[in-house]
């Protein structure tokens, strides 16, 4: 599946898949029988009612559980906006496929395929000070290279993003998107010192100046201050959406992509569970602003999927517990009078 036009990225974020009711009901009163205090497992049996109405089943489960880290590499890095250099994205890809990185070790002992999906890692996009990050057809391509990475049959995806200089762009789009000062959204990234932060808060008022004439619309945004990998994370929540696939988002880059979809239609965000909230500053922010409450907070701030992989750890608990624990009459334990 591909978005060949912007009307059908458009019309796929005007007409949004809802979850199954009939299986939301049915999972509420199985956890109405389980034995246990009603509500003693708090957001583990929330997560469970959300898989069910998501999966269309009583007793959802994660029998195929996919990580799709994207990576893009970003013009703006001409402005020191990193502390590292640019090659290190396609460094890091290879790390990956060869197995050595963080989330490689956290997708497996979350019992997860992995996939890595590198966009024209030997075209960053352009610097948005000056251009569109993304031409019209690189957009397309972009949030079409994402909905390719999710297909039916996954129980659940994780969508992570490998690339120097992203968080520059995810503040860009989070200013954008919800409005404020620059530097409330803007955070060290990966390591900058106070006068780097105040370089990369230039950076993106800079951008912001340069584009604020520009239509607000979800594409827009994207294909203006984000980047390829960013609007491919857009392109595979709006895929896993059509096909009633749960997200678990990570961090703040991964969150930002979402951002100019929940504006024009904040329903967007239902399929999604925030998987933890990072260290950059600005991420807790977005995920008020969107709704979401994290499931872990672990001060992570690496990327590449590996705080959403952790949190599949806890989903899978609080499935086997909704699935497997008995019930008072199974059990000839006597429920609540």
């Amino acid at each position: 599946m591909s978005f060949a036009s912007i009307d059908t990225f458009e019309s796929a974020l005007a007409s949004l898949t809802r979850p199954d009711g009939a299986a939301i009901a049915a999972a509420q009163a199985r956890q109405a029988q389980l034995t246990k205090p009603a509500g003693s497992l708090a957001r583990l049996e929330e997560i469970a009612i959300f898989f069910a109405g998501w999966q269309g089943r009583e007793r959802p489960r994660i029998d195929r559980g996919r990580v799709a880290v994207f990576a893009g590499n970003h013009g703006i890095t001409v402005h020191g906006v990193s502390a590292f250099p640019a090659d290190v994205t396609v460094q890091m890809v290879a790390n990956f496929r060869a197995g050595g990185a963080a989330i490689n070790a956290l997708a497996k002992a979350a019992d997860l395929e992995l996939i890595i999906v590198p966009i024209d890692l030997d075209t960053p996009t352009a610097d948005f000070t000056v251009a569109p990050a993304m031409s019209e057809a690189e957009c397309l391509a972009a949030l079409s290279a994402g909905a390719e990475a999710v297909e039916p049959g996954l129980d659940l995806i994780v969508v992570g993003e490998m690339g120097i200089g992203n968080s520059t762009a995810a503040a860009a789009l989070a200013t954008r998107s919800f409005g404020g000062a620059v530097a409330d959204w803007t955070g060290p990234g990966t390591g900058l010192d106070g006068a780097g932060i105040a370089r990369k808060i230039d950076v993106i008022e800079r951008a912001l100046q340069h584009h604020g004439s520009a239509p607000m619309t979800p594409f827009e945004t994207l294909r203006r201050v984000g980047g390829r990998e960013i609007g491919a994370i857009a392109g595979a929540i709006l895929r896993a959406r059509q096909l009633g696939i749960p997200v678990v988002l990570d961090g703040f880059i991964t969150t930002s992509a979402i951002a100019p979809l929940a504006v024009a239609n904040p329903d967007i965000t239902a399929h999604c569970i925030a998987g933890h909230c990072s260290a950059e500053p600005g991420h807790q922010k977005l995920l008020d602003q969107l709704g979401l409450a994290p499931l872990l907070r672990l001060d992570m701030r690496l990327g590449e999927a590996s705080g959403g992989a952790v949190a599949v750890n806890i989903i899978r608990s609080a499935l086997a517990a909704h699935a497997q624990m008995a019930t008072f009459a199974e059990a000839a334990v006597s429920g609540r009078e």
